[in-house]
């Protein structure tokens, strides 16, 4: 009897030999931009993204479960719209710091995000103030409502539910932006490790343990870590003691734990093996960035699982039909015999999309994907 894709990714995180590579792409955004702007196929008129997830034979990637809410006490976080921009400012006992994001018409119709244009943290004067955010932050298990989500996922596909950042990353990203993170690391360095410090500590007391008790089976935990912002220099410096710190805990506690990487990796793959991820997730490959799958497997082997192998604009119109199924055949040659494998779409399935080659794709693995592949 086949295994369910539920059963697949689960006999390839535990080393297991599935009966073939699961074929897990993620559909959300191409599903929500047909929807919004009229322009889904007749054929899936009416249905729900599970539903048409079944009738292209693929699985769900199950990623909107949650084990825990973010808590924060003795702060007033109000949010407005004004002449196209989002401001949320957050008021504390220390001070106020606010965030600007611009939206548009055109990202607003098919219902992707806007463009961050102001960050809260500008430099050493924000940084008190988000200490206090910080120090009154908790998280509160939500346990009960991530098994009944589980429960609906049922043999679709395994949860796989949002876990944190590394505090650096965080950093970076979301609190002071790719532009001018660095510019304050170099300029305050002092004070930008302290609040670091602070976020680490925070983390162990009161998010780890939700983590770790959590029924979840597959955490993701880390995002976007690349080349260009996290070279191997800051790597080593600023991430692995904190995972270093942290897989050991929850790895014993029965999870594995999934970095989001659709980013170029290319310059830190021998980091990122040290590191103790399981699996790397939504795993981008060229033409997208500097990368083969094949580089990365030679790096890995499969001590990492790998999530991917089909980059997202191989599925773009712009690509000639050959060009994409030979591509795809590749990916299969790469990987045989199939260890550390999931088949998937880097990043997402995109508004654009021919829909019909993640049918194409299917078929495909229908005809190569049983364990072990075999190169053509």
């Amino acid at each position: 009897m086949p295994m369910t894709e539920r059963e697949r990714i689960v006999a390839v995180l535990e080393g297991r030999a599935p009966d073939r590579i699961p074929w897990v792409p993620r559909l959300e955004l191409w599903y929500q931009a047909r929807k919004l702007t009229g322009t889904l196929d007749g054929r899936w008129e009416g249905l729900s993204l599970r539903e048409i997830e079944r009738e292209l034979g693929v699985g769900t990637p199950a990623r909107t479960g949650k084990i825990m809410d973010e808590v924060r006490d003795g702060v007033d976080v109000t949010t407005r719209r004004e002449d196209g921009r989002e401001i949320t400012e957050i008021h504390t006992p220390r001070g106020m710091v606010r965030s600007v994001k611009r939206f548009s018409e055109t990202l607003d119709e098919v219902g992707l995000p806007g463009r961050v244009e102001e960050y809260f943290l500008k430099g050493p004067e924000d940084y008190r103030v988000w200490e206090y955010v910080l120090e009154n932050t908790r998280w509160t298990p939500l346990y009960e409502q991530y098994r009944a989500y589980d429960r609906e996922v049922g043999e679709d596909g395994l949860p796989m539910v949002k876990a944190g950042d590394v505090p650096v990353h965080e950093f970076a990203q979301s609190l002071a932006g790719y532009e001018y993170a660095f510019y304050q690391l170099a300029d305050h360095p002092r004070e930008v490790e302290r609040l670091l410090s602070v976020m680490h500590e925070v983390h162990r007391e009161r998010l780890w343990p939700i983590l770790a008790d959590s029924p979840a089976r597959l955490l993701l935990h880390g995002l976007h870590l690349s080349s260009q912002f996290t070279p191997p220099p800051l790597f080593e410096r600023y991430v692995k003691p904190y995972y270093r710190e942290m897989m050991p805990l929850l790895h014993r506690a029965g999870k594995a734990v999934a970095m989001h990487a659709d980013a170029d990796t290319s310059q830190i793959l021998r980091e990122i093996g040290e590191t103790g991820w399981d699996m790397m997730e939504c795993f981008v490959t060229a033409p997208m960035v500097p990368l083969t799958l094949r580089q990365a497997r030679e790096a890995w082997g499969s001590k990492v699982i790998i999530w991917g192998g089909i980059p997202s604009n191989l599925l773009s119109p712009s690509v000639p039909e050959e060009e994409f199924r030979s591509y795809v055949h590749g990916v299969f040659d790469v990987i045989a015999p199939g260890d550390a494998f999931i088949l998937g779409v880097a990043d997402n399935v995109m508004p654009d999309s021919m829909i019909d080659r993640i049918a194409w794709i299917t078929e495909t693995v229908e005809r190569r994907g049983g364990y072990p592949v075999s190169r053509a």
